[in-house]
């Protein structure tokens, strides 16, 4: 078992570390919210600790989990000069694959491996442990670092050089941003024409028009409820990392840019913090 630290215990961050405990890892964490940082040392036996010098001291693997760019080059400023040689940085943050790049270059120059490793799953994903990380960075230091992953990840894969992570992220995000717009459509034109949504998913969702968002979420959907973990804020904030991106390689993304134009109408009607399959809600705002 390795000595292992944990920076950022929001939603995702904090059930995952739970799990590096629950594998045998000797585990400190750190918290922006310091009585966040409290109440999971209480939950689990771990150090909670108050600085982040003081969570990765001596530490062989660093995980991260923090907002967005700017929250991971702040942390891992912080935490980098204080990793000892030869220690992995893994950042499992959403961020653009240029931070990425950014932050393998540093790690290189103190003599500490690092990997992008954004995640998917959302927030059951993190509490059951079931999560897919798709990785970017060299062989080696994936190699050293999967069986910690594994402890929260059903799947992890290294998709090539530092960056190769967050691009297959940025993948994963324009699917399911179509999908979850499709499925918003096909749910409010199954209401209207009088079928119940159960019945239609139990009838289509064994063929063509299966997926994981229908299994989960056309049910949910159907009830007008939208508290499952992975909010429109933050969606919008992936998809915004997406179409910068996909402009810096001359690509046109219009029905990428539509649904996050229909997810900034979702944060309009209030519903910042709503789970992504709320685009439903936006075609029901008229009745």
């Amino acid at each position: 078992m390795s000595k292992v630290a944990f920076l950022g215990l929001g939603v995702m961050g904090y059930p995952m570390a739970g799990h590096l405990v629950a594998a045998g890892h000797e585990v400190s964490v750190w918290n922006r919210t310091a009585s966040v940082t409290a109440r999971w040392g209480d939950a689990f036996t771990g150090q909670a600790c108050a600085s982040i010098e003081d969570a990765v001291s001596g530490a062989d693997y660093v995980m991260m989990c923090v907002g967005q760019d700017a929250d991971v080059l702040e942390v891992a400023g912080k935490a980098i000069p204080a990793m000892k040689f030869g220690a992995i940085l893994v950042d499992h943050t959403t961020a653009s694959d240029g931070c990425a790049k950014q932050m393998g270059a540093t790690c290189s120059d103190a003599g500490i491996g690092f990997l992008d490793a954004p995640i998917s799953g959302g927030e059951a994903g993190a509490v059951k442990g079931q999560l897919t990380v798709m990785c970017g960075g060299d062989q080696a230091h994936f190699d050293k670092a999967v069986s910690v992953i594994d402890a929260y990840a059903k799947a992890v894969k290294l998709m090539g050089p530092v960056g190769a992570g967050q691009l297959t992220k940025m993948v994963n995000q324009i699917c399911i941003a179509g999908m979850l717009q499709g499925l918003s459509e096909a749910v409010n034109f199954a209401q209207a024409a009088g079928l119940d949504m159960d019945e239609v998913v139990g009838a289509i969702g064994k063929g063509a028009a299966q997926s994981w968002q229908m299994d989960n979420r056309a049910s949910t959907m159907a009830k007008g409820e939208y508290e499952f973990g992975f909010a429109v804020d933050w969606m919008r904030k992936d998809l915004g990392i997406v179409l910068e991106t996909a402009k810096k390689l001359g690509l046109d993304m219009p029905v990428t840019e539509l649904v996050d134009g229909y997810y900034a109408d979702v944060q309009e009607m209030g519903g910042r913090r709503w789970d992504t399959s709320s685009l439903l809600a936006r075609l029901k705002r008229g009745e």
